[in-house]
């Protein structure tokens, strides 16, 4: 009797998504400063009436965190579903949408703006089908909030492509901003479902018990009112209003470090990473909100306690925390996460500090040693977890 056809493997990086997306962000966040900051001295070659500085955060949080939250998602949502992820071709077609605007970004190139958005339009509802698609399977609403921030994170691309086109760059400075809001929403809604799984292996390593519940109250609180603040700073950009909501979003974001009063456990690399991620959104909004309001202090340092401090660490947090569970590992961190880490909260000290008062000789140097220690950072990660990720794991079947 013949041996039965053996199952074809796909190659462990297009097994899930994470395992592809993972190391492309980490890829891009290592060459995006360095080439912008290093090399090309804050100027892009191509650039004429979009400000190189608009081009530069367009590019960290729809390249950089757009590619990580592909990754998170596409293996998240199949795993809570309890649904088969996608892999092999999918993956890669996924991929080629990313990519072509990724290469304009790098440049600048303000000629090509047209089809940049068609393909990062292309790339985010693709990533919209495949995580709607374990939902309608298990006729499921549980997460269908992901659909709902992620169909207004495409929106949001689009409406920053058409301002560029048409030299409303005001206009795109706000959608700027409210592109990074919903990714900060993103990171809310992740943060409260990763931290349950964490937080419970730091109380019980066995995984015999659950010790620790989240209070249901906070789950979705600090997404509800950044989204709130997120509307009134593009309906009413003037008004104090928008100052208001993010101090309210601050309250709910420093509200909900209560969850990480859980004694030495919190001292626990991953641990102590989400905890300051949340901790650095409400200071984020905290500062927004004050400088609203009037107080001598900065807005742009606000933005960075947000789009470094908090979605970096958390971004990081996530490079690692599912980068060894979707691995088969234990979540026992190995030094390069933890180093990948460290750097990662250096980054964000380094480019916040001297901004508000301490270190101040640093101003103007601060940009290129935040940029190098974020580039370390993600450099870190990607050499130390490579091995981890494109190591096969059994019994995955290809598409």
């Amino acid at each position: 009797m013949s041996d039965p056809t053996p199952v074809r493997l796909p190659h462990p990086l297009l097994a899930e998504a994470l395992k592809l997306f993972f190391p492309v962000a980490a890829v891009h966040a290592v060459l995006l400063p360095l080439i912008w900051v290093t090399l090309l001295s804050f100027d892009l070659p191509f650039a004429r009436q979009v400000p190189p500085g608009q081009w530069h955060a367009h590019e960290m949080i729809f390249g950089t965190y757009g590619a990580a939250l592909a990754g998170f998602l596409g293996s998240a949502m199949p795993e809570w579903t309890d649904t088969r992820a996608r892999r092999g071709r999918a993956l890669l077609l996924l991929l080629a949408f990313w990519l072509p605007g990724r290469l304009i970004g790098f440049v600048g190139a303000d000629a090509l703006i047209l089809p940049a958005a068609a393909t990062d339009f292309a790339f985010l509802m693709l990533l919209l089908i495949y995580i709607a698609r374990p939902l309608i399977e298990r006729r499921s609403t549980r997460h269908g909030s992901f659909l709902l921030w992620i169909s207004l994170f495409a929106l949001i691309e689009l409406a920053i492509r058409a301002a560029w086109f048409l030299g409303e760059t005001v206009w795109s400075a706000r959608l700027l901003q409210a592109a990074l809001a919903v990714f900060l929403v993103f990171l809310s809604l992740a943060i409260a479902r990763i931290n349950v799984v964490v937080v419970n292996h730091a109380l019980d390593p066995t995984g015999e018990t659950t010790p620790y519940r989240p209070h249901p109250g906070r789950q979705n609180l600090a997404a509800g009112l950044v989204g709130l603040q997120l509307s009134a700073a593009l309906v009413a950009p003037d008004s104090a209003v928008p100052a208001w909501l993010a101090l309210a979003a601050a309250a709910a974001f420093l509200d909900r470090l209560a969850e990480w009063f859980i004694g030495r456990a919190v001292l626990r690399a991953e641990v102590l990473a989400l905890a300051a991620a949340n901790a650095c959104g409400g200071l984020g909004f905290l500062v927004l909100g004050l400088a609203g309001l009037g107080a001598p202090v900065s807005p742009v340092t606000g933005q960075h306690l947000l789009s470094v401090g908090a979605l970096g660490l958390a971004v990081m947090a996530v490079f690692v925390i599912a980068g060894l569970r979707h691995s088969g590992r234990d979540l026992v961190l190995p030094g390069a996460a933890k180093l990948a880490l460290a750097l990662m909260a250096a980054a964000g000290l380094m480019r916040i500090l001297p901004e508000i008062g301490i270190g101040e000789s640093l101003i103007g140097l601060h940009y290129q040693l935040a940029a190098g220690l974020w580039s370390a950072a993600f450099a870190v990660w990607l050499i130390g977890f490579w091995p981890i990720l494109t190591s096969p794991k059994g019994g995955e079947g290809c598409d």
